[in-house]
């Protein structure tokens, strides 16, 4: 059965093997989101609330890590990363992280998530390109990969450029 939890510092070692195990394979990675995670935990931009593991059996298969970015003056939300060990994909799991990261993030008030991602992923649970909101990413990415999605039915119409936790390394 699938567990979806808050992450806690009992799962960190398990957890960084699971994101650099997913990533291995991944056809967009710079080899580094493991100890992105690392960092992320230590920035005050890290919520322990949005930083979930998927658990089968008493092992970790997964994990998705929400972090609080600036759109504008508007505090929200980017997800980076998502992973699930590659025997364990193609199961609904990522799926399953998504939608219980995005339903936490809405009972905390956060009203938009951005990710950088596969244009055949994340639009379906929600994700559209990100200028649709009037949000532009920090770097050059092609419009479909950077996409956002609104997690609730606020009015909160925001503008702007992302701007990054500097764990994220982009300036």
């Amino acid at each position: 059965m699938l567990i979806i939890r808050q992450e806690n510092k009992n799962d960190y070692e398990e957890v960084y093997n699971v994101i650099k195990t997913a990533f291995e394979t991944a056809e967009h990675s710079d080899g580094n989101e493991q100890d992105l995670v690392v960092a992320l935990r230590k920035s005050d931009n890290f919520i322990p609330e949005l930083s979930l593991v998927a658990v089968i059996d008493n092992k970790i298969v997964g994990y998705i890590l929400f972090t609080k970015i600036k759109i504008g003056k508007q505090e929200e939300l980017a997800l980076a990363p998502l992973g699930v060990l590659p025997e364990y994909q193609k199961q609904g799991i990522g799926r399953t992280l998504i939608q219980e990261g995005n339903k936490k993030a809405k009972e905390l008030g956060y009203h938009y998530s951005v990710v950088l991602g596969s244009d055949k992923y994340y639009p379906k649970f929600g994700y559209v390109s990100a200028k649709e909101y009037g949000i532009v990413a920090p770097f050059d990415v092609p419009d479909e990969n950077f996409m956002a999605i609104k997690l609730n039915d606020t009015d909160i119409e925001i503008k702007g450029i992302v701007q990054y936790a500097k764990e994220f390394g982009i300036l």
